[in-house]
């Protein structure tokens, strides 16, 4: 482990979400900023929902605060503090990060879909041509929509508690990327080889499965975004069905260096 030296000229970075416990980001990126020779740390900061506007003023207010990370529940909410949007953010109306520009503006876009799609790959798996149930339409959700579409999946079937969410998004891949089927769905349509869970469902103890999934043939990619230091109950369900399976931990290995590029504006 490289060793973490702080001192006046340090450069900020901070993640921001509510609950903030769970995320591995300050961690990892402390150790790729040490590695890449910059003089920078990230910090967790726990933002309730009552307070998101006025901290997110006054965190981009602070001169030596070079980025942010946006976590749950506030992927959506922090779009309008961006001046100018990448064009994943653009798309689906969301982002996971955010950079000052040399003229004080900031620029944001959104990764997990990117580090979703990398983290599978990075463990050999094919997407193209899957047909994939993807549980929640939120910020994450949108993301990994997206890019599964970008690499060639065959259709997705979009499930979320708010229907018209589902919808939405799913209108909006149709538009996007008309070479893959895509729809709103109650449930997880039978001909399914790749399921994902990109709701919020996992993160406490207490959660179980973000719906009725059932058994599983073994050939069945399985994914979550929930980064947990235990397997989530999906990612246990497909272990018991000898599935292969992607964590909420391969997602954010494979959007770091995405997102060192972005900081870096490379």
């Amino acid at each position: 482990m490289t060793a973490l030296r702080i001192n006046g000229a340090t450069r900020l970075y901070a993640i921001v979400g509510d609950p903030i416990v769970q995320v591995k980001s300050p961690e990892l990126y402390c150790e790729l900023f040490a590695a890449a020779g910059m003089n920078a740390v990230m910090i967790p900061m726990h933002v309730l929902p009552e307070r998101f506007d006025s901290t997110m003023a006054e965190l981009m207010g602070i001169e030596n605060l070079d980025g942010l990370v946006v976590t749950v529940p506030y992927k959506g909410r922090a779009v309008r503090f961006a001046t100018r949007l990448g064009p994943t953010a653009r798309r689906v109306g969301a982002l996971n990060a955010l950079r000052r520009e040399a003229d004080g503006t900031w620029t944001g876009d959104m990764f997990d879909g990117v580090g979703f799609v990398r983290g599978a790959e990075r463990k050999g798996e094919v997407l193209r041509g899957r047909r994939v149930a993807l549980f929640g339409a939120g910020g994450a959700g949108s993301a990994i929509g997206c890019e599964l579409a970008a690499a060639g999946v065959a259709s997705l079937a979009i499930i979320d508690p708010q229907a018209e969410r589902a919808e939405v998004l799913a209108r909006t891949l149709r538009d996007a990327f008309p070479g893959c089927r895509v729809e709103a769905a109650a449930a997880v349509p039978r001909d399914t080889n790749m399921i994902v869970n990109a709701s919020t469902v996992g993160m406490r103890k207490s959660d179980g499965m973000p719906g009725e999934i059932g058994a599983l043939a073994p050939e069945t990619l399985v994914g979550d975004v929930i980064v947990s230091e235990a397997p989530t109950p999906i990612i246990l369900h497909a272990m018991r069905h000898g599935c292969s399976h992607v964590s909420g931990r391969d997602m954010i290995a494979g959007q770091s260096d995405a997102l060192m590029s972005f900081f870096a504006r490379a």
